[in-house]
């Protein structure tokens, strides 16, 4: 169990413990990005404070899972993107830089880059040339 103090120094708790959220279920809740890449970029985390994805149990990634379509059906309705992507950040070196576990849901737009073909796997130069 966390101490009160972490959880109290948790940015995403605290949004839990305000019930500022867009929506919930029993181990799972969801927040809009105060810095999104894209209109519509939300968070899915889980209720219990951890860090790693690798540290969820089997019922918090069926309640991830869950939320995600369900965050997916709200965005659809609102703003009907062309695409998603979706994604977590697992450590320091991998960019991770709140340590409560939250997964990334990022609506994608026909034309918010210049070219989007191999969606996350742009974000470093390759260790060997890819063809597709």
């Amino acid at each position: 169990m966390e101490t009160l103090e972490v959880l109290m120094s948790c940015i995403f708790c605290e949004y839990l413990n305000s019930k500022k959220y867009i929506m919930e279920n029993e181990l799972a809740f969801a927040i809009y990005d105060n810095y999104p890449v894209n209109r519509g970029h939300v968070l899915v985390m889980p209720k219990r404070h951890y860090a790693s994805f690798f540290d969820s149990t089997a019922d918090e990634i069926q309640a991830f899972n869950e939320l995600i379509n369900k965050v997916k059906e709200l965005l659809d309705s609102e703003l009907r993107p062309d695409g998603y992507n979706i994604g977590i950040n697992v450590g320091e070196a991998a960019g991770q830089t709140i340590f409560h576990l939250h997964i990334h849901v990022i609506p994608r737009y026909f034309g918010d880059v210049d070219n989007p073909r191999g969606g996350i796997r742009n974000l470093k130069k390759p260790l060997v040339e890819y063809d597709g």
